[in-house]
């Protein structure tokens, strides 16, 4: 089939390349000429761990092409989807949908036959029939030869693992009462029948809800393990085992239960923001989710302040060594990370910062440009009071540790990850300090 993707971010670009994967014949378009030079010249503008292979595999069996021009890529296509970003909106915290619905009216103008056009964004409830409303008020000459349908399907990809979450993922989402629009969408996903993937069908606006409700779903879980792991420290218990313990219920599942600095990212904090204004301009205030927004923003303000008790109540003239900038490992996304909001307090205190990630340092400079980035974990811990690991990558798992208390001036630690066993850094001379856990 034939596929167009409107936007190269994150999800769009994961997505045009996984289709051309499944061997439709994907254009993905940008307005950013930079962004598809460097497409076009066989590099990749985010960091996801295999996407750069799989873009070079496509581009060269011809399955996939970049381009600016959206005239000749929405031309003869089976289904155009809109991926361009909907942040926030300053001071309400509604979701930005200014360049959804000019991606629309940019497509309205360029069908030629009968297309589906689908919202692969985020997008609040009702949404899509916004975009219909756009479509029909540009395209009143619209004939049924030259007809479309507007679907929504919502993404579900976790950073630093969405090629295998598009390829094998849970469900697949799509919103429509059209049964041609049903069609062209399961054409599109049948690679994924032979993995016997659920496709659920349901009307648009419930569709564009299931996204919402999922991510609130999964912020709620961080956050609760999260303020369970406060009240662990309070009366001497273990959040990691609590976690464990319940999760075993399979009512309750194991994941997002791990205890850390709060949720980050590009979804959870735009999302659950999002649902709630959506939710209080319908009259049903969903005070859960309210109160999930307000504890995970004042959770990383706390973090902070455990380092600061953890160098005994004075940060001020402290070099503070930190590990990890991304929201969470294997991405370079620093969007709403927990680091930003610990780091400029630390500095607003008075510390410096020192700071290194394996791949987020590029995309940190322009979020925290007054602090010190090293070239690795050791140069960074070199002369440090202390030494904080807020995003749990890999290399950070195994540190030689005779060397990290040899090159810090005190060895101090806070685990805001709980990825070291307090027993054994106790044995090893550190003063530790983790989430949720007996010191």
């Amino acid at each position: 089939m034939r596929v167009t993707m409107i936007g190269t971010g994150y999800v769009g670009l994961v997505s045009g390349v996984c289709f051309a994967d499944f061997g439709h014949d994907v254009v993905c378009v940008d307005k950013d000429p930079a962004k598809i030079d460097v497409l076009n010249a066989g590099g990749v503008p985010i960091y996801e761990p295999g996407l750069a292979e799989l873009v070079a595999k496509n581009v060269k069996a011809q399955h996939l092409s970049f381009t600016t021009k959206t005239k000749s890529a929405v031309k003869n296509a089976d289904a155009v989807f809109i991926a361009v970003g909907t942040p926030s909106r300053r001071g309400d915290g509604h979701a930005d949908l200014s360049y959804v619905y000019a991606a629309a009216k940019e497509i309205a103008g360029l069908l030629t036959g009968y297309t589906v056009i689908v919202t692969k964004s985020t997008v609040p409830v009702g949404t899509g029939d916004e975009v219909e409303s756009i479509i029909r008020k540009t395209r009143p000459d619209l004939k049924p030869s030259i007809d479309f349908d507007v679907v929504s399907n919502p993404e579900f990809l976790r950073e630093g693992a969405a090629i295998s979450d598009f390829k094998r993922p849970d469900r697949v989402v799509v919103g429509t009462n059209s049964e041609k629009a049903r069609a062209v969408m399961r054409n599109l996903y049948r690679p994924l029948f032979i993995n016997e993937t659920p496709i659920v069908f349901t009307n648009r606006r419930t569709s564009e809800l299931i996204k919402y409700a999922g991510n609130a779903f999964l912020a709620t879980k961080i956050t609760f393990i999260n303020e369970m792991s406060d009240l662990c420290e309070q009366v001497g218990a273990n959040v990691q085992e609590v976690s464990r313990g319940i999760g075993l219920d399979g009512r309750i599942g194991k994941k997002f239960l791990h205890a850390g600095p709060g949720y980050g990212g590009s979804c959870f904090p735009k999302d659950t923001l999002a649902v709630v204004r959506t939710a209080q301009e319908a009259g049903t205030p969903l005070k859960i989710i309210e109160a999930v927004v307000a504890v995970n923003d004042a959770r990383k303000e706390k973090m902070a302040d455990k380092v600061i008790e953890g160098v005994g109540g004075k940060i001020h003239g402290k070099t503070v060594a930190v590990l990890g900038l991304a929201f969470k490992p294997n991405t370079d996304d620093m969007r709403e990370s927990p680091a930003i909001s610990i780091i400029n307090k630390l500095a607003a205190k008075g510390a410096q910062i020192r700071a290194f990630d394996p791949e987020a340092m590029d995309e940190a400079r322009g979020q925290l440009p007054d602090i010190a980035y090293c070239a690795n974990a050791y140069e960074c811990i070199d002369g440090a009071d202390a030494l904080v690991i807020i995003t749990e990558w890999d290399q950070f798992r195994a540190l030689d540790f005779n060397r990290v208390k040899s090159l810090m001036v005190e060895p101090v630690l806070i685990d805001l990850r709980n990825i070291y066993n307090p027993v054994r850094m106790a044995e090893l001379g550190f003063a530790y300090i983790s989430v949720g856990r007996p010191q």
